[in-house]
């Protein structure tokens, strides 16, 4: 197992890369909604002084995503059906949140995938950015997203995958995942502030731990 973290931008590193390097990408870039995001949370400049989410990554990203991988999952894709195919093999996840009062939170989160499995839905808590085994956790980033998420999708649509590539590494969630469950990791990561708070968050890790039993979801021979 190999965790490789960079701290630089995903299409130049992608454009160095024969196709199909990776066995599956996981992808969860900026949305564009940094502004309306930023109005509804005070907080948000805490993060990082360079932190912006106000554009979306170009079509050609997405075609290099595309090109290095033999599958992948692109996590907003409410916000990119314009530039990818409209398909029903979709990941919904219910963050079973009680934010009903508030409604500053979204309740669910779109990914879509070129993985045969029809939509499927997981429900692992998480109410605005921390529940469940990371209550008290300090959130590195303003998007962070669940590290037992990271490991359902591996478990569910990664089991025979062994090289995960993650474009927009953030607050490496995906990286622990892949750390506890022995997948090798490469991850890239612009932001200098958030690359080296995922650097000690990854590696503050507990040692990998064998894969839970579970149905070979993918299909064979991919």
């Amino acid at each position: 197992m190999t965790i490789d973290l960079h701290n630089t931008d995903c299409e130049k590193f992608m454009a160095t890369l024969p196709m199909g390097h990776f066995d599956l990408t996981i992808a969860d870039p900026p949305y564009g909604i940094g502004r309306d995001w930023e109005r509804r949370n005070k907080a948000s400049r805490r993060f990082s002084e360079t932190y912006d989410n106000t554009e979306r990554p170009s079509p050609e990203v997405f075609d290099e995503i595309i090109r290095v991988s033999k599958h992948w999952i692109v996590w907003g894709w409410n916000y990119f059906t314009d530039i990818l195919p409209p398909t029903n093999y979709l990941v919904v996840w219910d963050k079973m949140s009680n934010c009903n009062q508030t409604f500053r939170y979204s309740k669910a989160e779109i990914a879509g995938t070129d993985i045969k499995i029809p939509c499927n839905l997981v429900s692992i808590p998480w109410d605005g950015y921390r529940m469940g085994e990371e209550t008290g956790k300090k959130k590195i980033h303003p998007h962070q997203k669940p590290v037992a998420l990271y490991r359902w999708l591996l478990e569910t649509y990664g089991r025979r995958a062994r090289r995960i590539f993650d474009p927009f590494a953030g607050s490496g969630s995906l990286a622990v995942a892949c750390r506890q469950t022995g997948k090798d990791y490469v991850g890239c990561e612009i932001d200098p502030a958030f690359y080296k708070a995922a650097h000690s968050r990854i590696f503050d890790t507990p040692p990998p731990q064998p894969l839970e039993e579970f149905l070979p979801l993918m299909p064979k021979g991919d």
